[in-house]
């Protein structure tokens, strides 16, 4: 379980897909490590065991197993599990932060090489995030196909289940990866590197990351971008910013989609900018409509600069 949020991010769920692999997932999610587990538990009691791995990113963290029941655990691994065992103690908030902090700590380590990583290959990274339903994908499938002649995309689609995404921007021509999180709500540092290694992002390209349509949990992970740009939508309501502020103040840009519903919904822009100003005064504000196209050219001027200084 996800330390942090609490959601089922497991290891064993994660899946990375390019189209056309849907049933070559066998594990295939580029950890560089072998589970060579080998439990032989005998356990007089009757308590619950449970081992939901947080990854830590390359690092051994001993197994600290003081039961008085007979345990004959050969964990070798290559990298750290934290693991949350329910034996019906009493543990304090202090640990539940410790934890938290201790995952946001090694996930922020890997995201400064990502960095690393990134600016080795010229690489611009952009972090999409949005709530499900925002219209980002339509927004990435509009950009990409306006602009594949002047940037050289790749991108890294997150979801929890299906291909769906990473289908839609494969039919514009852009090389793409699918991570499916399976009940995890986030991607994170880890997950992006293997990615864009299994996708081979070339150098001197824009890679897009589309997140986990999810307000909260992404706006904690770094994932090693150049910019977060969060993506809302005039049918979601203009209250997004008071209700998310940590997405909306660890976001650089600020894209307001489907301003073609203006007259027939109860959004304000002006209100919806102050609200996020709140959180974040230094935002940047791009008003568009991907289905029409209306105010793209603004935000299709904003990548062509930002690569342009690469």
């Amino acid at each position: 379980m996800c330390s942090t949020c609490g959601c089922d991010a497991q290891d064993n769920q994660v899946k990375m897909t390019k189209p056309g692999e849907e049933n070559l997932h066998a594990h295939e999610h580029g950890h560089s490590h072998d589970h060579d587990h080998e439990h032989g538990h005998s356990h007089g009691a009757d308590h619950s065991h449970e081992h939901p791995h947080t990854h830590s990113h390359g690092h051994t963290h001993p197994h600290d197993h003081d039961h008085d029941h007979d345990h004959d655990h050969s964990h070798d691994e290559a990298h750290e599990h934290t693991h949350h065992h329910a034996h019906g103690h009493d543990h304090s908030g202090s640990k539940t932060v410790q934890m938290e902090q201790d995952v946001l700590a090694k996930n922020n380590l890997l995201a400064q090489r990502n960095r690393g990583f990134f600016e080795a290959k010229n690489v611009m990274a952009l972090n999409i995030v949005s709530s499900p339903g925002s219209g980002k994908t339509t927004l990435l499938e509009k950009t990409i196909t306006a602009l594949k002649n002047d940037l050289d995309f790749c991108v890294i689609e997150g979801d929890q289940q299906t291909m769906n995404d990473a289908n839609r921007i494969n039919a514009t021509g852009a090389p793409v990866i699918q991570i499916n999180t399976g009940n995890g709500c986030h991607l994170d540092a880890e997950m992006v590197i293997n990615a864009a290694r299994k996708l081979e992002v070339k150098d001197n390209s824009m890679l897009i990351i589309e997140n986990v349509g999810n307000l909260v949990c992404p706006s904690m992970f770094d994932l090693g971008e150049n910019f977060r740009v969060v993506v809302i939508s005039v049918t979601e309501g203009d209250d997004k910013p008071l209700k998310y502020p940590a997405m909306f103040h660890s976001s650089d840009i600020c894209i307001i989609n489907k301003i073609d519903l203006l007259p027939y919904v109860d959004f304000n822009v002006e209100k919806a900018k102050e609200y996020a100003m709140r959180a974040n005064h230094h935002l940047t504000f791009f008003e568009v409509s991907a289905t029409t196209g209306l105010g793209m050219e603004q935000w299709f001027g904003w990548l062509k600069g930002i690569k342009g200084k690469k």
